[in-house]
């Protein structure tokens, strides 16, 4: 995609070079998006029928990434994942992309064509174009800002309000293998910063290490979902730990919800990694955040159609408000729901 020097400093290209670029790695694709980078901003045609969807997310060094183990081309992909991730949650999908770097000196050229590509990847991925954004420099640090803007059908839209008492609970994949992930990458930090000389044993955990460094969105769910006319009665995707996002469609739905311990699914290597950790794999699957898995409520009359999908399992129903937030141990014993993830302040 890119082909310069190495430690190119940014200062020799300047802004607009940059800028240039980058506009001649990303052609438009789409036909929603009419004018990309090099304006002062983009044209987007709204789809006939269709509600506009936009979300941002930020990404900063030292708080959501570590750049001793976070390739650059891995930031890139992650970036527009997450984001991405904001419109399947809203039963959506994604057309476009705007992103901001803010970046110290000690990135060089070569380290943001890294990054970029990661995007670019991405981008091909979940076929969306990226149309804009900004350049800065700041005196310390990385900061990575992603726009992504989508559009779904206005009676499609699945926002976090619409759960009933009596819906079925679901989640995607698997849970928690994030959450261990990070947890093996900051013990091989902690080993090599005291011993520099040793390698980082990743070994047979190239898993939980991906579901971290590069993570996937749910767009072939959304696309079943549509395709099989199941519109849930809300969604979110799971960034902060399914305990989290729970609490937040009971918030906003005005339901209680009871999980079952047993149905929540982890996948081997999360399991085995939280027993050598001594952390106890539900906990890790309950509030380990960054899976990028949804969690949706669904009509009870679709229970037949989900319980046999390969890469849903559900996990729980919607009950009245006054029964309270609970899992439902392996034991049946019953514990109140409370979060334990990642608190953004």
């Amino acid at each position: 995609m890119f082909e310069n020097a190495e430690k190119t400093e940014l200062s020799s290209l300047g802004e607009f070079g940059f800028i240039e670029l980058i506009r001649g790695a990303f052609p438009l694709k789409l036909e929603q998006n009419i004018v990309g980078i090099g304006d002062d901003a983009a044209v987007i045609k709204p789809e006939e029928g269709k509600n506009i969807l936009i979300s941002t997310d930020t990404f900063v060094e030292n708080v959501h990434f570590d750049i001793m183990y976070t390739p650059l081309k891995h930031l890139g992909y992650k970036t527009v994942v997450a984001s991405v991730s904001d419109i399947c949650a809203m039963n959506g999908k994604a057309h476009s992309v705007l992103i901001s770097v803010s970046f110290s000196s000690k990135y060089t050229l070569e380290a943001l064509e890294e990054l970029f590509e990661g995007v670019r990847l991405a981008c091909d991925k979940y076929s969306v174009d990226l149309v804009g954004g900004d350049t800065t420099t700041i005196s310390k640090g990385l900061v990575v800002s992603v726009t992504v803007v989508g559009s779904a059908n206005s009676e499609q839209i699945a926002k976090r309000s619409g759960a009933n008492s009596g819906d079925l609970l679901c989640v995607t994949g698997d849970i928690g293998g994030a959450y261990m992930g990070l947890q093996l990458l900051e013990r091989e930090k902690r080993v090599f910063l005291e011993h520099p000389e040793m390698q980082p044993d990743l070994q047979n955990h190239d898993y939980i290490v991906g579901r971290q460094l590069k993570p996937e969105a749910r767009i072939d769910v959304v696309k079943w979902l549509n395709d099989s006319n199941i519109i849930p009665t809300s969604m979110i995707d799971i960034s902060d730990g399914l305990a989290s996002e729970t609490l937040h469609l009971s918030k906003e739905s005005d339901v209680a919800f009871a999980v079952h311990e047993e149905k929540l699914p982890v996948d081997q290597d999360t399991y085995n990694m939280a027993v050598e950790f001594g952390i106890d794999p539900t906990t890790a699957a309950m509030n380990g955040g960054e899976d990028f898995e949804l969690l949706f409520t669904v009509d009870q009359k679709h229970y037949e159609e989900l319980r046999n999908h390969p890469d849903i399992t559900i996990i729980g129903y919607a009950r009245e408000k006054s029964m309270k937030n609970q899992m439902i141990s392996k034991q049946g014993n019953m514990y109140d729901l409370v979060a334990q993830g990642w608190k953004h302040f």
